[in-house]
């Protein structure tokens, strides 16, 4: 299929929404629709039928969500290539000449790097095992559609391009104003759209015929690429607990000349829409004259979303920084915020630590899932307060991708110049199990989010004038049970911008130094944490309750030894602290000391123990 030489003749009329098209008919969306393709196909023929008898040019095959990560949530990944095969071999049964066949492609429904933990080659490799079929099914097209990651959508271009040189559609689904769904402004979204190897750009799903229209008569004054538009028929109302979409056949047989003469090469319908629907938009597209369809598609500006990127040398960024990059051995100090509104006697330990030449305070955000005052607001207290630098764990649980950004520039603005980036504890481990979780995106993601804003630019490649100059840290677990996966996602921090990372409690020194050796590769400095035990049980607890912390036998047989002895097992915890201290100081860029339970004393006496640190 030659679709640019098609195009050149004459607009090509898509199908419409099948997924509300199988809930109308009375399947409700707790099912796999794509599973329908083996265990109702007539249903699916049905409407294929329906859209080619009302003046569909192409249809698209039930597939949309039939990739690896989406149908094993049903159970039916080992079905994955039965089901895209049979889509496109029925749909191209149902056709005739002059009438095609496109694959219906949908995002892989989780994050892509460098907002989550796919990458870039695997979601191309997951693409690659859903096109395959539909490719060996018949199908003479492919469309990507309903994307919001335009990293991902290009991921998924190219697996198919890799595959055959077929002529793909790729599409991105947009907000009223027209912006993408990550915030991306239409400029922007299509200069990264000239970057896609793709036959044909567009947008489709979300919004009605009028915000379509808005961001086509936009996007037509910078590319002169094919445009492919595929609006939903309107915005769903709830009736009687059912979403209806209201958009009337009529309205958007009117709309569909207003697509042509703005410039659309490609039209069809998305949610909401059937073949009443594309049966005016033929109607009115079959009276159109061609002084109705503009073919003028020259550019009138040249963009280029290349904005000079600025950053923040780490030297410069904080004192942390600067103690980073001159090799400065670092000493934090994690401190808990408190769980009412009394801050003070935080306050005065903070004061202790800074006198006692302690160089950062770290505070975690909401550990172990717990509701305690905004770790933010604390961090924010103590250097306004005490004049120590903090480093203020950031956690993805609690914020969208939007929340996440805000509150970054926020918190620069405000003074606070170091982030520990985390994925942060899920709610069921703490004491609101029922409360929501929203991780947008993991640590890895975080990160590059912050890398981001530090060059001066939002997740969606919109530049927000000056730069932050935030100092990124993450976490990372020597004693993880799926060591190589730990080490991989290290890998893809450091990759992302992270500065340094501190890690999980180190009480096996033997462990510890192995998993040095084995991230020499990644050069990324390493602030080691350290816990002073208490007691047996806290031994105990550390080594059984709390996640890739490992406390050897031997440890746990010393603390046993002063069970019931209060201070016995402070100074035995001690001594073990500074043990492992002084076998890893020479391999380590600084410390991290807890102060189990608030008792700063034991960092003090640490300190004590430890002069030369």
């Amino acid at each position: 299929m030659n679709l640019n030489k098609i195009l050149d003749d004459k607009i090509l009329l898509f199908d419409g929404g099948m997924g509300t098209e199988i809930y109308k008919r009375g399947v409700f969306i707790n099912k796999c629709y794509e599973e329908l393709n083996l265990n109702n196909p007539g249903l699916i023929r049905q409407i294929h039928v329906e859209y080619l008898e009302a003046g569909a040019d192409i249809i698209s095959t039930n597939t949309f969500g039939a990739n690896k990560i989406k149908l094993q949530k049903f159970s039916l990944y080992e079905r994955l290539y039965e089901i895209n095969f049979e889509a496109a071999k029925m749909a191209k049964e149902a056709t005739q000449d002059n009438q095609y066949v496109a694959g219906s492609v949908g995002p892989l429904g989780t994050q892509i790097e460098p907002l989550g933990p796919i990458s870039y080659n695997d979601a191309k490799a997951i693409f690659k095992e859903q096109i395959k079929p539909l490719l060996d099914g018949g199908v003479d097209l492919i469309l990507f559609e309903t994307f919001i990651n335009q990293e991902e959508l290009k991921a998924a271009v190219e697996a198919a391009k890799e595959l055959k040189d077929i002529p793909t559609i790729a599409q991105l689904t947009i907000d009223d104003d027209g912006t993408t769904l990550l915030g991306t402004d239409i400029k922007t979204t299509i200069n990264n759209f000239e970057k896609i190897n793709t036959d044909v750009l567009g947008v489709n799903c979300t919004v009605g015929p009028r915000s379509i229209l808005n961001w086509l008569e936009q996007a037509r004054k910078y590319t002169d690429k094919r445009i492919s538009v595929m609006p939903n028929a309107g915005k769903p109302e709830n009736i009687n607990g059912r979403n209806i979409y209201l958009t009337s056949p009529e309205y958007l047989g009117e709309y569909l000349k207003h697509f042509a003469s703005a410039g659309a090469n490609i039209i069809g319908g998305c949610c909401g829409t059937g073949p009443e629907h594309i049966q005016k938009m033929r109607n009115m597209l079959n009276s159109l004259n061609r002084s109705d369809i503009s073919n003028d598609y020259k550019k009138e500006i040249n963009i280029s979303n290349d904005i000079k990127e600025q950053m923040i040398e780490i030297h410069d960024k904080s004192d942390l920084g600067s103690s980073i990059s001159n090799q400065k051995f670092v000493k934090f100090v994690e401190l808990l915020a408190p769980k009412g509104i009394d801050y003070q006697n935080v306050l005065e330990k903070s004061q202790q630590m800074k006198d006692i030449g302690i160089d950062i305070i770290n505070i975690p955000d909401g550990p172990r899932a717990s509701a305690r005052m905004s770790a933010s607001a604390l961090a924010i207290l103590l250097q306004q307060h005490v004049g120590i630098e903090t480093v203020l764990h950031f956690v993805c649980r609690d914020k969208n991708i939007i929340g996440i950004q805000s509150d970054l520039m926020g918190y620069y603005a405000l003074g606070l110049k170091n982030i520990l980036a985390i994925t942060g504890d899920p709610p069921k481990l703490g004491t609101y199990p029922d409360a929501t979780a929203v991780y947008d995106v993991d640590s890895i993601g975080l990160v590059n989010i912050i890398n981001r804003l530090n060059h001066g630019k939002d997740l969606a490649g919109d530049p927000i004038g000056k730069p932050t100059g935030f100092t990124i840290g993450v976490g990372c677990n020597p004693g993880a049970v799926d060591l190589d996966k730990e080490i991989e996602r290290l890998y893809w921090k450091k990759d992302a911008g992270a500065e340094y990372a501190v890690t999980q409690p180190v009480f096996d020194s033997e462990v510890f130094l192995r998993f040095l050796d084995k991230i020499s590769h990644i050069n990324i400095p390493i602030i080691a944490g350290i816990w002073p035990l208490v007691s047996i049980r806290n031994a105990e607890f550390m080594n059984n309750e709390v996640p890739g912390v490992d406390v050897p036998s031997s440890i746990l047989k010393k603390m046993r030894t002063f069970e019931g002895n209060k201070e016995g097992s402070l100074k035995m915890g001690i001594e073990i602290a500074v043990e492992s201290i002084e076998e890893i100081k020479n391999k380590i860029a600084g410390v991290q000391i807890s102060a189990p339970f608030g008792r700063v004393s034991t960092v003090i006496d640490i300190l004590t123990n430890f002069p030369k640190l």
